[in-house]
């Protein structure tokens, strides 16, 4: 909304449409029949997938959406699917470093995480997943040598989130040196206990503020665009 004000955009809004389950999709878009654009948000950027029509290539590799067109002819309606949490994470973490990380930890295993796996492969940096479920690295095996290795650790979970911003991800934050790139995706705290141990360390810190501003410009310049479907 400060975005329509700032620019002196008349006539559009960006309201929340607060769903219980992914099956109530359909419904939301043929009810609003005004409605061109949606960000999507955990748990759904996965799960909205099989009701699009398409997706573009990025988010049909990686799996997950967070943006979707809508392009409307009569009661008809095309949606497309798009991943702008690749060029925002990507963007601000560039932002933040003066020397690219060979290797990264990502943790969590979600549809945020596969976005950012995504964007760390294009940037030529090692990754490895960290999760409590069984086929990843566990939360218990990180040790000195792993942190070491791993210069750059992203959050990806929720942990550290208003309205609980006392907790955080489970890691040896006493192995985290200067050398050490702490992002988290979270940005409400903006200094998440994930942050603020990595920050009594002396690494570089960032919240997904940042991140969050840069995939909505993407957004929008989606939305924006004259690509027909039709």
């Amino acid at each position: 909304m400060q975005k329509f004000l700032n620019e002196n955009i008349p006539g559009c809004d960006y309201i929340n449409f607060p769903i219980k389950n992914i099956s109530e999709f359909p419904s939301l878009i043929s009810e609003n029949p005004d409605l061109y654009g949606l960000n999507v948000t955990i748990p759904y950027k996965e799960q909205v997938i099989p009701f699009l029509n398409e997706t573009d290539p990025e988010s049909g590799e990686v799996g997950a959406v967070n943006t979707i067109k809508i392009t409307r002819k009569g009661k008809r309606y095309f949606l497309k699917g798009y991943n702008t949490d690749i060029y925002g994470f990507s963007t601000a973490l560039n932002e933040i470093i003066t020397k690219t990380p060979e290797r990264a930890l990502i943790l969590g295993t979600g549809g945020a995480s596969k976005a950012i796996a995504y964007s760390l492969k294009n940037m030529g940096i090692q990754y490895q997943f960290v999760s409590r479920k069984k086929g990843y690295l566990s939360y218990k095996e990180i040790n000195n040598v792993i942190m070491n290795d791993h210069k750059l650790i992203i959050n990806t979970t929720p942990l550290g989130t208003f309205p609980e911003p006392d907790s955080c991800p489970d890691i040896p934050y006493s192995f985290i040196t200067q050398e050490h790139i702490l992002f988290d995706l979270v940005y409400n705290p903006s200094l998440t206990l994930f942050l603020l141990k990595g920050k009594e360390q002396g690494a570089i810190i960032s919240n997904g503020l940042r991140m969050l501003h840069l995939q909505a410009e993407k957004s929008w310049e989606i939305w924006n665009s004259r690509e027909f479907n039709y």
